[in-house]
């Protein structure tokens, strides 16, 4: 199996001397490639902080983290750029699709701004619009799409890229529970089919039971970790559900 991820003894501090908060208190862990990770925790836990650090958007105060055995944590901004475009996708809570493109644009734009040649970009926005289903939308435009259509396509535009891993965070927080559904099925057919690595940040058990790791975070440490292997999608729920009790229940709790 080739590591994509690989977290190193991550630090994150914020605050100065005489009041310090440890938003992410020494967490090491790795990704394998084709990976479906879930990372769980209550509200000021640190895994959005988590997911920051390794999405360049944050620096971590010690400790590296590696992609493809690169370290994040030495680049320079003008590198950071050029590396989150083309090694990462990102899937938000609140889509993020620009409201003046269509479909297409959105997804196509960032092989636009790659250079990539435009029947190749066709091509590859077709490609991945019928994994996700989303061929019947590409023509329309954002306000035109339900919201479950809008996030399905912001996951087009994070995945178009080839990235060798997606970060997603709390990508259902805005849908339905039907569009939430077919959304994680949609993650599902993503990890199956094309290997896609995905690591989710989410409070929500039942999005959580998609995955087939999950790291739970407490005060910025790591407190536990499932692996589903050969059990099912409810047998895997309900053991989530059995450590959120241990972490002090309702995850949602602010």
């Amino acid at each position: 199996m080739k590591t994509i991820l690989k977290v190193d003894h991550i630090e994150k501090y914020y605050g100065n001397k005489g009041n310090i908060t440890r938003a992410i208190d020494d967490i090491s862990f790795d990704v394998e490639e084709g990976e479906y990770i879930g990372i769980m925790g209550a509200s000021g836990s640190g895994k959005t902080t988590l997911l920051n650090c390794i999405s360049t958007i944050d620096s971590a105060t010690a400790g590296h983290i590696y992609l493809e055995g690169e370290d994040l944590t030495t680049l320079k901004s003008s590198q950071l750029e050029r590396f989150r475009r083309e090694k990462l996708g990102f899937i938000f809570q609140d889509f993020n699709l620009l409201d003046t493109l269509t479909g297409f644009e959105n997804i196509a734009l960032a092989l636009t701004i790659m250079k990539v040649p435009a029947k190749e970009i066709g091509q590859r926005v077709q490609k991945v619009a019928e994994l996700l289903n989303i061929t019947d939308v590409l023509s329309k435009h954002p306000y035109q799409m339900s919201g479950g259509q809008r996030q399905r396509v912001a996951s087009a535009r994070a995945i178009v890229t080839n990235p060798s891993m997606i970060l997603a965070d709390e990508p259902t927080g805005a849908l339905d529970s039907k569009s939430a559904r077919m959304l994680l099925e949609s993650f599902r057919k993503l990890n199956d089919e094309i290997q896609a690595t995905i690591l989710m940040v989410t409070h929500d058990a039942f999005t959580a039971s998609y995955c087939k790791r999950i790291l739970f975070i407490k005060d910025g440490k790591l407190f536990n970790e499932l692996i589903r292997g050969t059990e099912s999608r409810k047998e895997f729920f309900d053991r989530i559900m059995e450590v959120i009790a241990l972490l002090g229940g309702d995850l949602n709790a602010e």
